[in-house]
């Protein structure tokens, strides 16, 4: 169903994220985000994306630079997809539930709708780390009552041909399937 631009909120949507949103090793216009502003186009939705993702980000760097990145974009809907890089490289996860709660909140009291988007570590890391870290982004969703996305890369996690050579980055190909992820948990918050 299409509806008129005027059905629609409109303003910017903030891709809020690391290497997996900032279209790392590929070109910019083929990661998912430029796709989600394509679609946002189609479904004659009048939002502009604007994706201040950077490659290696942790929650701690996120956590920091929010209050800047809000005042510079004044986001009507933000994508926080953080988390990957503290999980790869082990940090407690406690630590990162307080980043990302900073990072809520201030969306909120911006008046920006949150979507947070989770992530799931490989089971070499353990089971009882792996849970933990998961269940972060539930509590959160639930405490703050944001949206979530439980797993960015649901669906394509173990195909081995959706992955750069690194076996961390999604191809291209792989970023269509992402942004169906997203678009399913992010569209309630575009009304």
């Amino acid at each position: 169903m299409y509806l008129p631009l005027a059905a629609w909120a409109g303003g910017t949507v903030l891709v809020y994220g690391d290497s997996l949103s900032a279209a790392y090793g590929l070109s910019t216009d083929a990661g998912w985000a430029s796709l989600l502003q394509a679609r946002l186009k189609h479904e004659g939705m009048d939002y502009t994306v604007r994706n201040a993702s950077i490659s290696g980000e942790t929650t701690s760097g996120g956590a920091a630079r929010i209050a800047e990145a809000l005042a510079a974009h004044k986001p009507r809907v933000i994508i926080v997809a953080l988390g990957a890089n503290d999980g790869l490289r082990g940090l407690p996860p406690g630590q990162m539930r307080a980043n990302l709660a900073k990072i809520v909140v201030a969306s909120q009291r911006a008046k920006a709708r949150v979507l947070l988007v989770g992530m799931q570590m490989p089971p070499n890391y353990g089971a009882a780390y792996t849970q933990q870290f998961a269940q972060v982004y539930v509590e959160l969703a639930r405490k703050y009552k944001t949206a979530l996305l439980p797993f960015l890369l649901e669906g394509m996690a173990d195909r081995r041909e959706l992955f750069q050579a690194d076996d961390l980055h999604p191809t291209a190909a792989a970023q269509p399937l992402l942004l169906e992820n997203v678009w399913t948990a992010l569209r309630p918050l575009l009304k």
